[in-house]
């Protein structure tokens, strides 16, 4: 079921308490998600100041370990990969480097 409110009328002070829907809010989602509902994240991404970018380099951290653990890739090969310096790519393993784990 689809209201057809114009957004920029405000809320009526019984609005807080309607089910989705019937609220006039669209949930379009974002670039991670198709829609707020279907999110996999447990918080919101974009409620933290540069959560966006945090989680973005957290991934690219993984898949740098990943590789260099699992496939052997070398950091100036990471380096190469992911568009980054090799001091980043050194980062990113931190205690990997340390420990010599390595497959």
């Amino acid at each position: 079921m689809k209201a057809g409110y114009p957004v920029a009328e405000p809320l009526l002070e019984n609005e807080h308490d309607l089910l989705p829907e019937f609220f006039r809010y669209k949930d379009e989602g974002c670039d991670l998600a198709a829609a707020c509902l279907n999110c996999p994240f447990p918080q919101c991404i974009y409620e933290q100041p540069g959560g966006r970018q945090r989680w973005l380099k957290m991934t690219r951290n993984r898949e740098i370990i990943r590789l260099f653990t699992r496939e052997g890739k070398e950091i100036k090969e990471l380096a190469l990969m992911f568009g980054v310096s090799t001091r980043t790519v050194q980062r990113a393993l931190g205690k990997t480097l340390i420990k010599g784990e390595r497959s």
